[in-house]
């Protein structure tokens, strides 16, 4: 393959959840300058308006992934509009800070809803159209290292993304050999989501720890995705591909 990754997605028809901000944001941006159709799935309206604005050739949908309902609809209304699907990304979630006694049922339901019951909602709709085609395609959903190993306040988040990885697995089984899916499992990545939650002393202290001595960038996790929903990543299904700086090791 002389071309790289983006030469197999060009073209493509592409949904992306949380599409709006963070990783989310540097996917969709990667593969619409790749000449994908994409369409960014968010619940926050006005970051999908300049979203539309300054990307060109994106579509945007206000969709909260924790509504089955709403995610259908969603789903329904790409039909229409590209009939047919070829990857779907799901990368919508959340993240808080508890300590395991403090977590409250509201807030443990909360988590699950957007990061676990949100990833299998969009995973199950574009299952159907991918198995439906005479492609297939390629599901690809947000995992993290804290699915893999514990970390301390986040009881919560860690239950969901493992779950999110066994979901992968189990999909990729079932909706093989026609499907791929996969679950992409980053370490720490310097988003708005984890500025929110750590002091300047937390990233230092976190990137000290770290091989790489730094945090992944959304661009770096973009570059995986789309290596996984080409052509290059072909031979790979049932994985959780870590991207960690190392972390792990």
């Amino acid at each position: 393959m002389a071309d790289g990754p983006e030469a197999s997605i060009r073209g493509k028809r592409v949904v992306v959840t949380g599409g709006a901000s963070g990783i989310g944001r540097a996917i969709v941006g990667l593969f619409a300058a790749a000449g994908a159709q994409v369409a960014a799935l968010d619940r926050d309206d006005a970051a999908l308006d300049l979203l539309v604005k300054e990307t060109s050739g994106v579509r945007g949908l206000q969709v909260d992934v924790s509504d089955a309902d709403a995610v259908a609809s969603a789903f329904a209304e790409l039909d229409d509009a590209w009939s047919g699907l070829d990857v779907a990304i799901a990368n919508a979630g959340i993240s808080s800070r508890f300590a395991v006694l403090d977590l409250t049922p509201a807030e443990w339901r909360r988590m699950l809803d957007v990061n676990l019951s949100g990833v299998f909602y969009v995973a199950q709709q574009a299952a159907r159209r991918l198995l439906a085609s005479d492609r297939g395609g390629v599901i690809l959903v947000m995992g993290s290292t804290n699915g893999i190993t514990g970390h301390p306040n986040y009881a919560h988040y860690n239950a969901a993304k493992a779950g999110v990885i066994a979901l992968a697995k189990t999909m990729a089984l079932e909706l093989a050999p026609k499907v791929r899916v996969n679950a992409i499992c980053p370490g720490y990545v310097l988003t708005d989501m984890q500025r929110a939650e750590y002091t300047d002393e937390m990233l230092e202290a976190v990137n000290a720890g770290l091989p790489l001595r730094r945090h992944a960038t959304p661009d770096e996790v973009a570059r995986l995705f789309m290596f996984l929903a080409s052509d290059w990543g072909a031979y790979i299904t049932g994985q959780a591909v870590v991207i960690d700086g190392g972390e792990l090791a």
